[in-house]
């Protein structure tokens, strides 16, 4: 029973705190499934392997240990302020928020050799990182209780303390979670354009947004709609644009 612990508990420091962040997209577009784990950037990805297939290694092998700062979310929404008919009106008002989740990675220098490849290690982290940043990557955050996908990097900051004489070992990483992926708007873009260029009736209303959507009214007099301020917005510019 002991050895099944054990093996349960290294396979949970594997996932949730030697390498809990996933490079998707960006700078790991060429690898297998679009995917490369954080400790891919320092040159421990071999290590990782083995000690999941094996459960022989320990957090304390690795470059860097990842833990949950308090305050990150998995719910953030807002309310609107203007006054409701009703409450139910009310409950229905609640306007979703990103999400955000924050790491402390703890990276001491180990060893007397480990003071000589710092510079190098986090110089060729933080280059990565950037490089992944702005080619448009997103990250894969693992976390005990939730796991955050399409997440992107907002900062990297030194919060080392002066409780112990090393400098510069404990950075926190910054993600957000937007409220929509480039995917999920293509396909609601692509959903509501086809209904409205086939006229085809809202079977649905609550899955459209809109006054209109409320109201359970169909596509041929939403596009009625349009068409009406296409004339109007016309027949705005010829009387602007006519001499005087």
């Amino acid at each position: 029973m002991s050895g099944t612990a054990n093996a349960f508990r290294s396979a949970y420091d594997l996932a949730f705190q030697v390498s809990p962040i996933i490079l998707t997209g960006g700078i790991a577009s060429g690898l297998l499934g679009s995917a490369l784990p954080i400790i891919g950037l320092v040159g421990q990805l071999a290590s990782f392997a083995q000690g999941a297939l094996t459960n022989g290694l320990s957090s304390q092998d690795f470059f860097a240990k990842y833990v949950p700062i308090p305050g990150s979310n998995i719910i953030s929404n807002a309310v609107a302020t203007y006054p409701f008919a009703n409450q139910k009106v009310a409950a229905n008002a609640i306007i979703e928020q990103p999400l955000n989740v924050s790491l402390r990675m703890i990276a001491p220098v180990k060893d007397n050799g480990g003071y000589l490849t710092k510079l190098a290690l986090f110089t060729a982290l933080r280059t990565s990182l950037q490089q992944h940043n702005v080619s448009g990557g997103t990250y894969a955050i693992a976390t005990p209780a939730y796991i955050y996908t399409n997440c992107l990097m907002t900062g990297m900051t030194d919060i080392t303390g002066g409780d112990t004489e090393q400098q510069q070992i404990e950075w926190q990483l910054d993600f957000v979670k937007p409220l929509i992926s480039k995917q999920s708007a293509a396909q609601a873009f692509s959903a509501l354009m086809g209904k409205l260029a086939g006229g085809q009736q809202i079977n649905n209303p609550s899955s459209w947004s809109g006054a209109g959507a409320a109201a359970g009214t169909q596509a041929p007099g939403a596009l009625s709609l349009v068409a009406g301020a296409q004339n109007l917005a016309a027949g705005v510019n010829s009387f602007l644009s006519a001499p005087i």
